[in-house]
């Protein structure tokens, strides 16, 4: 019972329904809010279903998470998070393959330079051609346009990381729209919050997630 704070959390009660993939990526969606994520350790094995290890650069990020996370309902069963009984439970296993710093340097994801990396995609314009919902700056209102979002977004993905605010209503996908979507809130003013905290978050280290208030 008495285990150490360290690196690495464990989180079990897992949606075993979720395939191995997506279950990785939604984890580092809803995770990845709490610092520089090293890896996620998920098992197919009949043992292990149901379980995974996020091992983050920072103990703070382990606590932070474990401490927020505790009991959210993933995949509709919430979450039994606690540290790993000792970082070398998962370490180990990575070091044996491919050693902890090499894996930073092929998965870099520093947290400090997100909002300059999501400034300088949105004076380049990147989304200008998404929509005409983005190409000005709308009034704040309740609704609010996603832009700039990875292929296997989901709308159980964006639910999660946006039902953390207040006044979270619903998410809305377009058909045929992998890279846009809608996300409605009870006031312009918990849209607006949510906004100002998830503007150029990356749903994947490649995709800066671009928030606009939606044309009325």
């Amino acid at each position: 019972m008495d285990i150490r704070p360290n690196h690495t959390i464990y989180i079990n009660n897992l949606n075993e329904k979720i395939n191995k993939e997506e279950l990785k990526k939604s984890l580092y969606a809803i995770f990845s809010q709490f610092g520089q994520i090293l890896d996620i350790v998920a098992y197919k094995t009949l043992k292990m279903r149901g379980q995974a290890f996020i091992i983050f650069k920072e103990i703070s990020s382990a606590t932070n998470a474990m401490r927020t996370m505790q009991g959210f309902p993933f995949y509709d069963k919430p979450m039994h998070i606690n540290y790993s009984k000792t970082d070398s439970d998962v370490i180990a296993k990575l070091k044996g393959t491919f050693q902890e710093r090499p894996k930073r340097v092929k998965q870099p994801k520093p947290i400090q330079t997100e909002d300059k990396k999501a400034k300088k995609m949105k004076n380049a314009g990147e989304v200008g051609a998404t929509n005409n919902s983005a190409t000005a700056e709308q009034p704040p209102n309740q609704i609010l346009f996603l832009t700039n979002l990875p292929e296997e977004t989901n709308e159980m993905m964006l639910s999660m990381l946006f039902n953390q605010f207040p006044g979270f209503k619903e998410v809305r996908l377009v058909p045929n729209r992998h890279d846009i979507a809608f996300v409605e809130f009870a006031t312009e003013l918990q849209s607006g919050a949510a906004r100002e905290a998830l503007q150029g978050f990356k749903i994947t280290p490649t995709h800066a997630m671009k928030i606009s208030f939606a044309k009325k």
